[in-house]
């Protein structure tokens, strides 16, 4: 039989257990737990979860959890491998209930997110709710402080809560760029005030560009309609120009948007069009695209080239390479020479693609006059 326990806020010494532990054979914790005993065992999760799936028939076990083994526990984990008649789970406080309860915020205005030991954020969540509560770790301020980069400080008020429950408890506004008055090496959280609204879509008008270039709303919403977008799939933006693409992409879907753009006065415009849409969790290359994205670890689970020219067009072959099993390119072309070298790039390498064409007329004034646009080419193609 297995018991897993929280052990609720406060220290990790079992003082907030409401049972004794002397009942059982053998008692699991975490190596942070300041107790000792014979049948106490500090065991990190893999030996922990081998242990226990080996022994649950035989052995009345305790496995004792921080905070509640309901919020971002391993304790769920290893319920989930047992049978329901050899488990049971005794519920503790959670740090979210613990400082939500101490700020008096209602559950339904507070998201979270973990970031303990993880890299990715979540974006369909940070931000969704006024407020995101992220479980953190010792890298955790310095990944926040890379994806909340173009965000106005004005935007988002920062809230730790370290050590929750102990003597040296600290719940207060701090500025995250700034000094920290905690350390990152012990246990906290970070609450995160959402201050402004999200607005979904976005209109032309609404961003700044060179000369007014810009890839037209309809076909942004056909170009990222073609790439079968999905909440944190890592997007590339080839010669992303104003950066409407991958701004629209991340209001749109939260994807993780990395831009490459060798116009150094179209990457001033995109760094303000990031900042005025709240862009999160983003990169902006300068520069040669074929030539930076060689030295990069990320592997893109969609590309779309928007621009870069010929050099870009004659290596459609190692964007392939780099895009994920089952992604997806999607290359637009305005230009007959533009399809014919990114064509013959993809025969030459033997990748097979479908090709779409579509032309649109706006009508204008009050005369209903008809305004032809450019005639624009989607090359879609499926990495298998």
């Amino acid at each position: 039989m297995v018991t897993i326990a929280g052990n609720g806020m406060g220290e990790s010494d079992f003082s907030n257990l409401k049972f004794s532990i002397d009942n059982y054979d053998v008692v699991i914790c975490d190596k942070s737990f300041k107790v000792d005993a014979k049948n106490i065992l500090k065991l990190p999760f893999k030996d922990t979860k081998e242990y226990i799936l080996s022994n649950y028939k035989d052995k009345n076990i305790l496995y004792v959890v921080t905070g509640s083994p309901l919020f971002f526990s391993a304790g769920v984990l290893i319920a989930s491998k047992i049978p329901k008649e050899y488990i049971k789970i005794v519920d503790n406080i959670s740090c979210k209930d613990y400082i939500l309860e101490r700020l008096m915020l209602s559950q339904n205005s507070v998201e979270s997110i973990s970031l303990h030991g993880r890299s990715r954020i979540d974006l369909d969540r940070l931000f969704r709710l006024k407020y995101t509560l992220i479980l953190a770790d010792k890298d955790t301020i310095n990944r926040l402080k890379e994806a909340l980069k173009f965000l106005p400080k004005d935007s988002y008020k920062s809230i730790v809560g370290y050590r929750l429950g102990c003597s040296d408890e600290l719940i207060a506004e701090f500025d995250l760029y700034g000094e920290l008055p905690f350390d990152t090496t012990k246990p906290y959280v970070v609450l995160i005030e959402r201050l402004f609204n999200i607005k979904p879509n976005s209109r032309d008008e609404d961003f700044i560009t060179e000369r007014g270039m810009i890839t037209k709303r309809y076909k942004r919403d056909l170009s990222l309609q073609y790439l079968d977008l999905e909440p944190n799939l890592i997007l590339w933006d080839i010669g992303a120009g104003s950066g409407s693409c991958a701004v629209e992409a991340y209001k749109r879907y939260k994807v993780k948007t990395t831009l490459f753009e060798k116009n150094p006065i179209r990457c001033e415009y995109i760094k303000q069009n990031l900042t005025n849409h709240k862009v999160i969790d983003t990169k902006l290359y300068e520069g040669e695209a074929q030539e930076i994205w060689q030295d990069l670890d990320e592997i893109p689970d969609r590309i779309f080239v928007g621009g870069g020219g010929k050099e870009v067009m004659n290596r459609l072959n190692q964007l392939y390479e780099r895009l994920k099993e089952n992604g997806i390119m999607l290359i637009a072309a305005v230009t007959l020479k533009n399809l014919s070298e990114a064509i013959n790039c993809l025969n030459r390498a033997k990748i097979e693609h479908s090709v779409i064409s579509m032309s649109f007329t706006e009508y204008k004034g009050k005369l209903d006059m008809s305004e032809p646009q450019r005639q624009i080419f989607w090359i879609k193609v499926i990495k298998d």
